[in-house]
């Protein structure tokens, strides 16, 4: 589920016709300042990240004064919380309040519905609150077909105590929460505490929501850079990486990023699992042998070549890392040998001077351990490909072993840049990218091994040069699979006839900043 801050869950609500408190979002104590002068009132000041307990955090603080408002943002803004910088907060006025309430509404995967909870007794923890007041909590599981009707709502707020108009005014921010969900598709909203104020009117003092990740693309409105569950802010390379996988149907790529600023002396790898339990048994594994990860990433689910590709080198742009550790399945049924050309043309690249171990279990896995074996002669970096009978601890173990041969070395990135190609190759567009072909360097090429290697028949000899079989059309819409055989086989033979330029927009800059500093 991808997340919202306090204050964009609050201005879904206000839209819908929920009250909020009057402020806004400062990013600086003089925001909060001017912000404190505009209400001319106390406010209260928040913190804006996604975790709980902030006002044990310290996270949580009063003013009287535009004055004091501004003081105590300094003790807020720049605050770590869970390994993030604080860097925005949320100023409201202060609520003179009466009473509070609960009220929750979340996606029941056991009902397969819209589960409404509602208490009449505000506070934190809403399990302890129906565990000692369980008179005071209701729940309903709201039809979608029809909705949450006025008295369906009416009915929920009375049974848990409640008389009087506040039934009516309870009742109609339930049905209009239940509106907002629905509209923006959220997995989950969290009011807490909703609240009575000493005049008689109901507001939302707080509010938290998530949306379903496979709705995100349909509300580019609310800004969601990626759509994932986090519980801090997304870092750079996560952003980058998640273009990746946004634009690119073809299997998973999934990344993570677990620690960001790698000192030359820490024991810390590049990690590249491939499915969720391969891959918890292979970090255990490195785990065990004392590593730390700078990152989890999965590619499954059959990747192009082209993704698994552009994996690796969003994983080889964190720097000082000691070594690239891949291992997933033991018994994929993906073509292993995808991967293995992915990992090729990045590792050729990159120069890598770090050793590698990758495990490729599954299927035509030694296709892919030969691809690993033949291709990559040339990188300084010692590169060992193992199958499904090589165990995890096995290839950690050898993790140590060639780090340990390699001095403790550490990776050092390098600026990305464009390729360089003639003017007059022959080229054409791909699903993610663009072919180019020299027809000069082919012309002494006697085995036209590209050919060959082309599994798809994309390629064919046009007097004596290889040229695309199908239409421009077909292999820009993914006729071309992007397996990466025909530029492999290329350089691997030495005529480095075929380049395949594959983008990853933002790393080049990414790796310029790096490199700044």
């Amino acid at each position: 589920m991808a997340r919202l801050y306090e204050y964009q869950s609050k201005l879904l609500l206000k839209e819908a016709g929920i009250r909020i408190p009057e402020g806004g979002v400062a990013f600086s104590p003089q925001e909060v300042r001017s912000i404190a002068e505009e209400l001319g009132k106390p406010v209260v000041i928040k913190m804006q990240v996604w975790v709980t307990g902030r006002a044990g955090l310290g996270g949580i603080r009063f003013a009287d004064t535009p004055q004091e408002a501004e003081a105590e943002a300094t003790k807020i803004l720049g605050m770590k919380v869970e390994n993030y910088v604080v860097d925005r907060v949320i100023v409201e006025e202060k609520l003179s309040i009466k009473k509070e309430f609960f009220l929750g509404l979340v996606i029941d995967d056991a009902s397969k519905s819209p589960l409404l909870v509602f208490s009449s007794i505000g506070g934190t923890g809403i399990e302890e609150i129906a565990r000692h007041n369980p008179d005071k909590v209701g729940r309903y599981e709201v039809d979608v077909l029809k909705g949450l009707r006025d008295y369906e709502a009416r009915n929920l707020v009375r049974k848990t105590g409640i008389i009087g108009k506040l039934i009516l005014w309870l009742g109609d921010v339930l049905v209009k929460l239940y509106e907002v969900l629905k509209k923006y598709d959220a997995r989950s909203a969290e009011i807490n505490p909703l609240v009575l104020t000493e005049d008689n009117q109901i507001y939302a003092a707080d509010c938290h929501m998530a949306v379903d990740d496979y709705a995100v693309f349909r509300h580019p409105e609310l800004g969601i850079e990626v759509a994932r569950e986090f519980d801090r802010p997304p870092t750079p390379l996560e952003k980058i990486a998640y273009k990746v996988e946004e634009k690119d149907y073809r299997g998973t790529f999934y990344f993570l990023q677990m620690k960001e600023d790698i000192a030359d002396s820490d024991k810390t790898i590049g990690f590249n699992g491939a499915g969720g339990g391969g891959s918890m048994m292979s970090m255990d594994a490195v785990l065990n042998k004392g590593f730390e990860l700078a990152n989890y990433c999965d590619t499954s689910g059959n990747p192009a070549a082209s993704k698994v590709y552009r994996a690796a080198k969003i994983i080889l742009s964190q720097p000082n890392i000691k070594g690239y550790f891949a291992s997933g399945s033991g018994v994929a049924s993906q073509e292993q040998y995808h991967s293995a050309r992915g990992l090729v043309k990045a590792f050729y690249e990159e120069n890598l001077d770090i050793p590698a171990v990758i495990r490729l279990g599954g299927n035509f896995e030694e296709k892919a351990i030969e691809i690993l074996s033949d291709c990559l002669n040339a990188v300084p970096g010692k590169v060992e490909g193992y199958g499904c009978d090589d165990s995890p601890e096995f290839c950690a173990q050898r993790m140590e072993e060639l780090i340990n041969e390699n001095n403790v070395r550490s990776f050092k990135i390098r600026p990305l840049e464009k390729p360089v190609t003639p003017e007059k190759s022959y080229a054409f567009e791909t699903f993610t990218g663009r072919i180019f072909i020299d027809h000069q360097k082919c012309a002494d090429c006697s085995s036209k091994g590209c050919i060959q290697e082309c599994q798809p028949r994309i390629l064919k000899l046009k007097k004596g040069f290889p040229v695309l079989a199908i239409s421009e059309e077909e292999a820009k819409k993914g006729k071309c699979t992007e397996c990466l055989a025909c530029e492999i086989f290329c350089k691997v033979n030495g005529r480095d006839a075929i380049c395949i330029h594959l983008p990853i927009p933002g790393l080049k800059e990414y790796r310029d900043k790096i490199l700044k500093k």
